[in-house]
């Protein structure tokens, strides 16, 4: 398997790297004051299928922010296996990283890295996922149970369904071993439980893969041909489920759900086939969690705004949680306006050039 591994090294300009690793920043604090005896930050990130954001925004906002901070920043992406994330992590702490950030793949392995990260004292901040049952000093990342009643509200506002009496839906959940995916469930179902009217059909896990979502949603839609919603948790899933009612002549006529605000996303709310999508900008996320790594190398000990209690252990996790946002036409402008993602990326083609400029986001 193929591992997305690469290195920088930036104090202005590019330089030589090690082989890899990302690096970023140099080795003076920003307030001028002695820098502290340790400056490295280990990242590790989970794979570049699930969403766009692991391959594109979470690194480049992750660099920006370690060369803001002066730190050296080591980016790693385990492309998918649990295994090449285990020994990236122990590379990292060979290399003598004093704060690790860990997107886990599932909370057993990550769990595992936290505990090796303990015994050689460094400490692990969860990035975005919680590590159910694991160690680490905080957490950083969105209201994931806001995320999930929003896109709740969200899908009963969609033109499709809104003014109806009685609507069928389905779900296609993220992976049951992505502690987020249960969070975001808890939050939709906390809002589609309670709609008068709204009935669950099926729910099964896409498991964040776009073919597994397509293969769910086929079965689901020749159980339920006359189903009215698809609560999905994220676009790229969506995506699969748009492909399906495309081929049976319904995308536009069920409403469907998203997450991530990805180019994909933007093009099929655009189009009129995805309801919304959740725009969670990695700057909420990255900003954090950085400074936080720079606080603890300089031997601090922040506080916190808020906790989190793990699901497994009961322990309060000190957390950092950040405010998501509805994207829908009226807005969808807006992750391209924030530099999220470009224009460019969201409009490749002249078609939808002319859909961009249509709705507000213009091209070079």
């Amino acid at each position: 398997m193929h591992v997305l591994r690469t290195a920088v090294a930036m104090t202005g300009v590019v330089v030589a790297a090690t082989a890899g690793l990302t690096a970023c920043g140099d080795k003076t604090t920003s307030t001028g004051s002695a820098p502290p005896a340790n400056t490295k930050v280990g990242i590790l990130l989970p794979d570049t299928a699930t969403s766009p954001r692991w391959v594109s925004a979470d690194p480049t906002e992750l660099r920006k922010q370690c060369t803001a901070n002066n730190l050296t920043c080591y980016i790693d992406n385990a492309n998918g296996s649990a295994t090449t994330q285990q020994s990236q992590a122990q590379a990292l702490i060979n290399s003598g990283v004093g704060v690790l950030l860990v997107v886990n793949l599932d909370s057993g392995s990550g769990k595992a890295i936290e505990a090796l990260a303990q015994q050689h004292n460094v400490v692990t901040i969860d990035y975005d996922r919680l590590t159910a049952g694991g160690t680490a000093s905080y957490y950083v990342s969105y209201d994931n149970v806001k995320v999930g009643a929003d896109q709740g509200t969200a899908l009963t506002q969609a033109a499709e369904v809104k003014g109806k009496t009685a609507v069928g839906y389905v779900e296609i959940d993220g992976a049951p071993t992505d502690n987020n995916a249960a969070q975001f469930a808890q939050g939709y179902n906390s809002v589609l439980s309670k709609q008068p009217g709204w009935t669950k059909l099926a729910d099964q896990t896409g498991n964040w893969d776009a073919a597994t979502a397509q293969t769910v949603f086929t079965t689901m839609l020749g159980q339920h041909p006359n189903l009215n919603a698809v609560m999905v948790a994220n676009d790229t899933m969506a995506q699969s489920v748009i492909n399906v009612l495309k081929a049976q002549g319904l995308a536009g006529k069920v409403a469907v759900s998203g997450q991530d605000a990805s180019a994909g996303g933007l093009d099929n709310v655009m189009a009129g086939t995805q309801a919304f999508t959740i725009y969670k900008p990695v700057a909420g996320e990255a900003d954090v969690a950085i400074k936080l790594a720079g606080q603890i190398l300089a031997g601090q000990k922040p506080t916190a705004p808020t906790t989190v209690k793990d699901p497994t252990s009961g322990r309060e996790v000190p957390a950092y949680l950040a405010d998501p946002t509805v994207i829908t036409k009226a807005n969808v402008a807006l992750p391209v306006t924030d530099g999220y993602v470009t224009a460019a990326a969201v409009c490749p083609t002249p078609a939808l050039v002319s859909l961009c400029a249509a709705n507000g986001i213009k091209t070079p």
